[in-house]
């Protein structure tokens, strides 16, 4: 898998049929394969009975039906004899007189395994006991199938050099323990599902909850193959609803009602699979003790083919942690309540009426202001309890300055304007330090000056500090120690820079007035900056954070890729190259990767002593919960591969 970063191409198909006609099921099945080999598939999967057609009934009974499934499997075993993908097709199998409803491998002209339907519907539409048997009745555990010996059961793991995968059928998935469940358990990574689910109201919308749900439940992928139109007979319709998922998401779907074969593509990774497995020790066998005397046989599946061209059909998210347009409004709800409820249950627990934050009219300190406000209301206290304080430095602008000033009278919150630029020359004076000397000491003596304040100025209201710092600036150390690094209480610890902007935009769009909004509006298009040095002639901020640690939508997607699915480099470079080809040349992707890890390893130790914050997404960086780090770890191994790229 070096070549293809960990990502297995596969397909799930819906080909045009005729019921019991397998010389045309068949040839439609091969002009599918070519196809998807043309495409680069690994592995696809065909519907349940699809060489016969599930909807045959009584005529299944027919041995000349029979025997075409047999040759018809033939022929598709000799076709494949000249490729690499994976066939997955399903069939009537007569074993020891009694019929199974099978799934069959093939793979490089051979016959891999033949996985029999574990249950068998007999209710409603459904009659397949009147023609099936259970794979419990199987006798035997290898037949001779095409002149090979074949292994057949439930019991078969297929493993490739990239992959595992398994195999159900249909009404395997709608039980209360489908057998996946336990394939996954044991190992399989890709579950292959043929099916003849037929159409009725809201059934379309219940089936891809279960394929989403079961992937989630399994952390697997799942390939979902349903039998099209050409199914449709007397009293029954088929749609064809192919569909293939990760972890709980629908990558790709084929067309509905189609009356020509249809087929869906999309890459699974099964790299990150692996990586969320690894890390849920929930995911064990070792708690089923039903589950102790399950024995699988493995079967090796020739080599793969390597794509040395590989290249992504799937969408990669380039902003992961920014709630999609559909889930806007519920998304951003959610967190804005997860932020509001930490600060909140801290009020009542300490029994404190007043707090303290710095308010410098950036992004973070405006929407820890909001929280703050929010939280205060929720619990009926004044919002005069709320001290704001802005404390003009040697770098702020009138346009920043304006907006805080602007932002706290508009949401009724209690002023304070406290100059910090004579106690930061005193502090000079006292440390020997050159006033024209824009070095660190001259940016961190007022991070450290403005946290004073506001600490000692919460002790004189009986309150507490609110930190305003967010998670990408943890994640890159963008912080001064023991300055804006400190507070009492941090409500943006788990919010990322791209999703602070996002979420600043939403409370504006949804829970102020007008009033407010256009202070916000212009917030929001300030570049963000600490003002630590002074402003140009014209007062413009020339200190641009981004031009300094860079783009912070890149960082954010490094992270989130890094610590969420826990990638090489190496991925996360070409991933990034695939979401930002547009915006940014692989050389400065590159480039700032080397940044981002560089920053991450050397700046821990901010970060294993960082206050309280509520946990808001799946990536967290605080040290007592999502993110045990040693503060000396080293980068080495990282960066030496992030060197090899160049």
């Amino acid at each position: 898998m070096m070549n293809n970063y960990g990502f297995v191409r596969v397909a799930a198909a819906s080909p045009r049929l005729k019921v019991a006609d397998c010389d045309f099921n068949t040839e439609e099945i091969l002009k599918v394969v070519a196809d998807a080999e043309k495409q680069g598939v690994s592995a696809i999967v065909f519907p349940e009975m699809c060489i016969t057609s599930y909807t045959a009934q009584d005529l299944l009974n027919q041995s000349l039906l029979l025997e075409e499934a047999i040759n018809s499997l033939e022929k598709i075993r000799l076709v494949s004899e000249q490729s690499s993908i994976i066939i997955i097709v399903g069939m009537p199998l007569q074993i020891c007189n009694r019929l199974y409803n099978v799934g069959v491998v093939i793979n490089g002209g051979n016959i891999l395994g033949i996985v029999a339907k574990t249950f068998l519907p007999n209710y409603n539409e459904f009659y397949d006991k009147r023609w099936f048997s259970s794979p419990r009745e199987l006798t035997q555990s290898n037949i001779e199938l095409c002149g090979q010996i074949v292994p057949v059961g439930t019991d078969l793991i297929f493993r490739t050099s990239d992959f595992s995968f398994a195999i159900e059928i249909c009404e395997d998935l709608w039980t209360p323990l489908p057998p996946s469940s336990v394939h996954t358990l044991y190992g399989a990574e890709i579950i292959f599902n043929l099916s003849a689910s037929n159409e009725t109201i809201g059934k379309h919308a219940y089936r891809k909850s279960l394929i989403s749900q079961q992937s989630a439940r399994c952390i697997a992928g799942y390939v979902y193959a349903a039998a099209g139109n050409g199914e449709s007979t007397t009293d029954i319709v088929f749609a064809g609803s192919s569909m293939i998922a990760e972890n709980g998401s629908i990558l790709a779907e084929t067309q509905r009602f189609s009356f020509d074969s249809e087929f869906c593509v999309t890459e699974i990774d099964v790299d990150r699979l692996r990586n969320d497995r690894l890390k849920n020790k929930s995911f064990s066998i070792s708690e089923y003790k039903n589950l102790d005397e399950v024995k699988y046989r493995i079967i090796k599946v020739g080599t793969s083919k390597i794509d040395s061209e590989f290249s992504l059909t799937r969408l990669i998210n380039r902003t992961p942690f920014v709630p999609s347009l559909l889930n806007l409004d519920d998304r951003c709800s959610e967190i804005f309540a997860i932020q509001v409820g930490g600060l909140a249950k801290r009020l009542l627990h300490t029994n404190c009426q007043t707090m303290v934050v710095g308010v410098s009219g950036g992004l973070d300190s405006t929407l820890a202001l909001l929280v703050m406000v929010k939280a205060f209301d929720k619990l009926n206290i004044s919002r005069k309890n709320i001290y704001g304080i802005t404390m003009p430095g040697f770098g702020t602008t009138d346009r920043t300055y304006n907006n805080a000033l602007d932002l706290m009278k508009s949401l009724g919150v209690t002023i304070k304007e406290i100059s910090i630029k004579d106690a930061v020359i005193q502090h000079f004076k006292d440390i020997d330090h050159d006033e024209s000397i824009h070095d660190i000491t001259y940016e961190n003596s007022q991070a450290r000056e403005r946290t004073q304040i506001l600490m000692d100025y919460a002790n004189k209201v009986n309150g507490l500090v609110i930190g305003t710092g967010d998670l990408s600036e943890l994640a890159l150390g963008w912080c001064t120690y023991n300055g804006d690094h400190m507070s009492m209480y941090a409500v943006n610890t788990g919010i990322p820079k791209t999703l602070v902007k996002t979420l600043v935009r939403w409370i504006s769009d949804t829970q102020l007035d007008s009033g407010s909004q256009h202070i916000l509006l212009d917030i929001l298009d300030t570049p963000v900056s600490p003002e630590l040095l002074p402003a140009g002639k014209d007062g413009k901020i020339l200190q641009i954070t981004e031009d300094t640690v860079g783009p912070y939508v890149l960082h954010d997607f490094f992270l989130y890729n890094m610590l969420r699915f826990g990638y090489e480099p190496r991925k996360i470079y070409f991933l990034a190259q695939k979401a930002f080809e547009e915006d940014y040349e692989k050389e400065e992707i590159l480039k700032w990767l080397k940044v981002f890890y560089r920053r991450f390893f050397s700046q821990q130790f901010k970060r294993s002593c960082i206050p309280d914050g509520p946990k808001v997404g799946s990536i967290n960086l605080s040290p007592r919960g999502d993110w045990r780090m040693a503060s000396d770890a080293s980068g080495a191994i990282w960066l030496k591969q992030l060197d090899a790229l160049q």
